[in-house]
């Protein structure tokens, strides 16, 4: 994908009505029928299979095929007789009424007949073939691989009992055992009992290889409640691959998320002023670090000026540690006021290490100022007790960056939904929390953790989730929202929009830490930025 903005189409996230909206439109149009969408999935999957493991593709080898009672199954189908084709040996059981198998599942079904065997689902079997696969040795297995065709997307209730010990057989090959020394797994669209609209897991199957068709699903990035690390940990690496459907922009309502380029880049003659004047606001004397890491990002960022505001008893421990960044008393309300008088300042982040006093002094001044500004923190800890207080002083070019503990103080109502244990769907997923808070805020709000979600009152809404291809373990440590928070606010005052700053921070935030690798600490992200701006932007911009 192009991530310059602009360049190339976002990739968008369906849910499944959204995909089965697609599929149905490019059916009733004509572009192709229900068993050409299903033989082309079923190529694409043996496909990805293949490349992921060329191993597999050198000589015929045996596999388990597990079908369910949809078109999932259908693909399944599909994809046993492909295998077969090749010379493999081939286990295939099926959940499920063969007579009440859609038609077009059905039609792949009776191929299938022709040519192999049917096993009816039997879940101590099963589970006893997968144990067999943990207890062998690699030379000796008796299969190589097993593919999950049996719910898809259409999932959005708790397995069936029948299959929780086939689940359990899975979790211990899947989670316990090296891949080189058991059967690949490959889920076919979304691991089954993987909630495909949020994340959620009702008892899914994880695989090392999930393949799925067109575009992503949203829950293959959302983690819900996390267990076996959500969507992302259950589909091991991901494969979008082509079936023939007609791309376009539209199809979905959230997007992965794509820094602006464009925007960041900087113009050959442009004045420090022309790239705004970002203003932290820290804490008192052994409470500055926070507010440093986010300056620090906001300057490395391009904001053309940046000024760190902190009381006087912590001027001289800041300035023994600031060069760039500019520093300036502020010990109250008045002081900041004050300041804003200087109406080139035109961006403010508030919330690290502020304390949660100076916090509700300072956070309704700042706010009446009515300039871009981020609130992190403690400036939103500080109104958990009346969160409706700071609700109705927030205008549209605000940010809110709160990770979970913060957004549950702010929108409580909205965080006991998002934590709800439900069994069936509809499930009320990150996307849909963010995106309420926003509604409820009148702002942006960016909802941290490794599947971020950004949504704005409109309904916007992107996700920077870093996982697969772009996980970042190493970001998970003290100050790195900080610096976030940072890079948004310096994105700002260079006149960003709220969207595109905290979609373009938090992009760059992930490439930092990716960039650096093991051992990074907070105070690497802004030294890595120009490294990681240089690798994205033209030279001389």
């Amino acid at each position: 994908m192009d991530r310059q903005k602009g360049a190339g189409m976002r990739a968008e996230l369906l849910t499944s009505a959204q995909m089965r909206a697609v599929e149905q439109a490019a059916i009733e149009c004509g572009a192709a029928s229900g068993l050409d969408l299903m033989e082309r999935a079923g190529r694409r999957v043996v496909q990805a299979v293949f490349a992921q493991w060329p191993e597999l593709a050198a000589v015929p080898q045996s596999a388990i095929v597990l079908c369910g009672p949809g078109n999932n199954g259908g693909d399944g189908f599909v994809i046993a007789r492909l295998l077969k084709d090749w010379g493999w040996e081939v286990e295939l059981h099926l959940y499920g009424d063969p007579e009440k198998l859609p038609m077009d599942a059905r039609a792949n079904f009776d191929r299938w007949c022709g040519m192999g065997s049917v096993r009816p689902w039997d879940d101590a079997v099963i589970a006893s073939r997968l144990g067999d696969f943990v207890e062998s040795r690699p030379e000796t297995l008796a299969h190589q691989l097993v593919v999950d065709a049996l719910f898809g997307t259409g999932m959005d209730r708790s397995m069936p009992e029948d299959t929780r010990l086939t689940r359990h057989a899975c979790e211990a090959t899947v989670l316990q055992i090296s891949q080189t020394d058991r059967p690949k797994v490959v889920a076919v669209d979304v691991p089954s009992g993987l909630c495909a609209d949020s994340g959620a897991n009702f008892g899914a199957f994880p695989a090392d290889l999930t393949v799925t068709f067109h575009k992503p699903r949203r829950g293959h990035y959302l983690l819900r409640d996390g267990r076996f690390g959500g969507g992302p940990g259950l589909s091991g690496r991901l494969r979008v691959v082509d079936i023939g459907l007609p791309v376009a922009d539209g199809q979905g309502d959230v997007a992965l998320a794509v820094p602006d380029l464009a925007q960041l880049a900087k113009a050959p003659l442009a004045h420090k002023y022309g790239h705004g004047h970002a203003v932290i606001v820290s804490g008192g004397v052994g409470h500055g670090g926070a507010a440093r890491l986010a300056a620090r990002g906001a300057l490395r960022i391009g904001a053309g000026l940046v000024t760190l505001c902190c009381p006087a008893a912590a001027l001289a421990e800041n300035a023994a540690q600031l060069t760039a960044i500019m520093l300036r008393k502020v010990d109250d309300a008045a002081g900041l006021t004050r300041m804003l008088e200087d109406e080139r300042i035109n961006a403010l982040c508030l919330g690290p290490g502020l304390g949660i006093e100076r916090a509700r002094a300072l956070v309704p001044v700042a706010l009446a100022a009515k300039r871009a500004t981020v609130l992190d923190a403690d400036a939103l800890t500080a109104f958990a007790e009346a969160p409706e207080e700071l609700l109705a002083q927030l205008h549209p070019d605000c940010v809110l960056t709160p990770h979970g503990g913060e957004f549950a103080r702010l929108f409580p109502d909205i965080a006991a939904r998002l934590a709800a244990a439900l069994k069936r769907g509809p499930i009320y997923s990150k996307v849909d929390a963010a995106r309420a808070a926003a509604a409820r805020a009148g702002c942006v709000v960016l909802l941290k953790g490794p599947d971020t979600v950004i949504a704005s009152p409109d309904g916007q809404c992107r996700i920077s989730a870093a996982c697969f291809d772009r996980a970042a373990p190493w970001l998970a440590t003290a100050g790195a929202g900080d610096v976030l928070a940072g890079f948004i606010v310096g994105l700002l005052a260079r006149g960003f929009d709220p969207v595109s700053a905290a979609e373009t921070a938090a992009v760059l935030h992930v490439d930092c830490a990716r960039r650096f690798g093991p051992g990074l600490i907070a105070e690497d992200l802004p030294e890595e930025l120009p490294k990681v701006l240089q690798a994205l932007l033209p030279p001389g911009t």
